[in-house]
């Protein structure tokens, strides 16, 4: 099976050896997204709302890139560095999706790059 790397600027570069997503077939797999601003490659400063949806943007940028929308998502990691912001990443998450929502997890960390406080991953399955 053919795999294709899929890169946009409107979205942070790769901070090391991999790619923003990867195509195999009609399955997208994303890398991690922390909240990077894609101009700047700096960290959004803020709240853990300002940071998820950074974080969101950035992951609509790549799924765009990829041909696709968070729409097709069918899967969602969730990285926090406290579990207490649950709720908070959860109302962002549901500005970004309509039910039926992706399967997801949420996993407590003790840290993510650059300090950020969330990162998410996804899977995505183009039609």
């Amino acid at each position: 099976m053919s795999r294709s790397i899929i890169a946009t600027d409107q979205a942070p570069a790769a901070i090391g050896p991999y790619s923003q997503a990867v195509r195999a077939g009609n399955t997208v797999y994303f890398s991690g997204q922390i909240p990077l601003d894609p101009a700047t490659g700096a960290l959004v400063q803020g709240d853990i709302r300002t940071q998820t949806r950074r974080v969101f943007d950035n992951l609509s940028a790549v799924a765009a890139a990829a041909g696709g929308s968070l729409a097709q998502i069918v899967r969602v990691g969730i990285y926090v560095t406290d579990l207490a912001h649950f709720g908070e990443v959860n109302a962002v998450m549901a500005e970004y999706f309509e039910a039926p929502y992706p399967a997801r997890s949420t996993i407590e960390v003790s840290a993510l790059p650059k300090e950020a406080q969330v990162e998410v991953d996804a899977v995505m399955v183009l039609d």
